[in-house]
């Protein structure tokens, strides 16, 4: 996930999930000092450049209301990873438009045994370029 967001150890992370706090000390072991899980993360005031959701083994309708609390964490240059189980198609398309809802850009996903796995960026960080 962290080569998926493209962190360093300099940024801020938020982490989410059901094993947020094994993630956050996981980070912490490696170098990434200033990652945080949801449970101490502070007052949402868009302090955080990445937010590391792992959302294995639940439902992407349980993802929603997650989403829509975590994005006021997150800074507008902000990068969002989500790790879900592997899904048929469709499950993908709904997680990806449920993103670009909330003002996110997926850029790349990957597919791996144990699930796979979307990065966003809001699309704020992507202005459109003008034609001359």
């Amino acid at each position: 996930m962290i080569a998926l967001a493209g962190c360093s150890t300099q940024q801020r992370i938020v982490v989410a999930g059901s094993k947020s706090i094994e993630l956050m000390f996981e980070l912490h072991r490696r170098g990434y000092l200033r990652a945080a899980a949801t449970g101490n993360c502070g007052r949402p005031a868009a302090q955080y450049d990445a937010a590391l959701v792992d959302w294995r083994r639940r439902t992407l309708h349980a993802l929603e209301p997650t989403l829509d609390w975590l994005t006021n964490f997150l800074s507008a240059r902000a990068v969002l990873v989500v790790w879900v189980d592997a899904q048929k198609a469709v499950a993908n398309q709904s997680l990806r438009a449920s993103l670009e809802r909330r003002g996110f850009v997926v850029e790349q996903g990957i597919v791996h045994q144990c699930g796979c796995a979307l990065s966003a960026r809001r699309s704020q960080a992507h202005p459109l370029r003008l034609a001359a």
